[in-house]
């Protein structure tokens, strides 16, 4: 990952004994929600890309994500 991004999204891998992938907002501790659909049980390449692309679009808004009333990333 580029690290002059602002890193609010990160890969990890699921701790269910699988060997699925999830991004997590780290300042939620939560699994990341884009347009309503939980960015879990991916691959861990995907996982790691899913990351990147958020955390670009985090660092060009500034540090801000557009959420929805649900809590949920919201297409720009």
């Amino acid at each position: 990952m580029n690290d002059k991004l602002m890193s609010r999204f990160s890969a990890r891998k699921n701790e269910d004994g699988t060997d699925y992938w999830s991004v997590y907002d780290i300042s939620t501790g939560l699994p990341a929600v884009v347009n309503g659909a939980i960015l879990d049980a991916l691959g861990m390449e995907e996982a790691d890309d899913l990351a990147d692309l958020l955390n670009a679009q985090y660092t060009r808004r500034g540090g801000t994500t557009p959420w929805n009333a649900a809590g949920s990333l919201t297409k720009p």
